[in-house]
């Protein structure tokens, strides 16, 4: 397995100890090494959070159980759990790219969890692996942008940029925010079928929150519902329905998931 939670709930990052909200209540999610598995839900329902969560971003709350490729990060020593961490790319909805620096810099950071000090230093000075960055950037048709300043990018290019950094990474699992919301239909399709492919080439986990319900619906096998930050389904997408969709979004309170068997008719298959 590449991530299990049991009884999973975290407090929200702004929140302090004696709040009592959460955004992630008592959450039971089990992926398995390969999986793809598209997030879903209102805004604020808890899908950044997940993805910190299992990025160990995010400390859960004791007494649940959580593991990462069969260990447990919060038992761990910090360096060894630093090298877990190695393993897990995180990749937000807004890239954390230095607006005076190079592409070509921003999308080599990528590689920095398998460099040294000396190696990440040297680089920022010149590019220890141009050619590298150059090809993941060409995958998203950028690669004219190789030697440009990534203040001079429009927003959707840096979310393609952050997602090049995802492909020279040497990650065993994707964790992607939101990565198509600056892009247009066609650019979204692209940039979605690129990180899939990657995922399926090296057998890596990914794990993608979307608010195009559609593309979920239509290019991931198994679909996870969150809302108020609990698990409302978990189901393949071809069990997905309507009905469950509209209880979705509804901005309810879910205290039990929802099950295929509760709905009456199906999403068309078209989706």
């Amino acid at each position: 397995m590449s991530f299990v939670l049991r009884a999973i709930s975290v407090h929200h990052a702004s929140a302090t100890r004696s709040d009592s909200f959460h955004a992630l209540i008592d959450v039971n999610l089990s992926i398995k090494q390969g999986e793809q598995v598209a997030l879903i839900g209102p805004s604020g329902a808890g899908k950044t959070t997940l993805l910190h969560t299992l990025a160990c971003a995010h400390r859960p709350e004791s007494g649940g159980e959580f593991s990462i490729f069969g260990l447990q990060p919060w038992a761990m020593q910090h360096a060894e759990r630093h090298a877990l961490r190695a393993r897990l790319f995180l990749a937000p909805q807004i890239p954390p790219l230095p607006p005076r620096q190079r592409v070509v810099t921003a999308v080599l950071a990528g590689c920095l969890p398998q460099w040294s000090f000396w190696q990440a230093i040297t680089s920022l000075i010149k590019p220890r692996e141009p050619d590298a960055a150059y090809d993941a950037l060409a995958r998203f048709n950028l690669q004219d942008k190789l030697y440009a300043r990534v203040d001079r990018l429009s927003e959707g290019e840096r979310q393609r940029c952050g997602m090049a950094r995802l492909l020279v990474s040497q990650a065993d699992a994707f964790l992607v925010d939101e990565p198509l919301s600056a892009l247009d239909p066609t650019l979204a399709l692209q940039t979605l079928a690129v990180v899939q492919q990657e995922a399926a080439s090296r057998n890596a986990t990914l794990v993608c929150s979307l608010h195009q319900v559609e593309l979920a619906l239509g290019h991931f096998p198994r679909i996870v519902g969150l809302s108020d930050g609990r698990l409302v389904f978990d189901a393949p997408r071809r069990e997905v329905t309507e009905k469950m969709l509209a209880a979705l979004y509804q901005n309810v309170k879910h205290t039990e998931p929802i099950s295929p068997e509760d709905a009456h008719w199906s999403v068309p298959s078209s989706c």
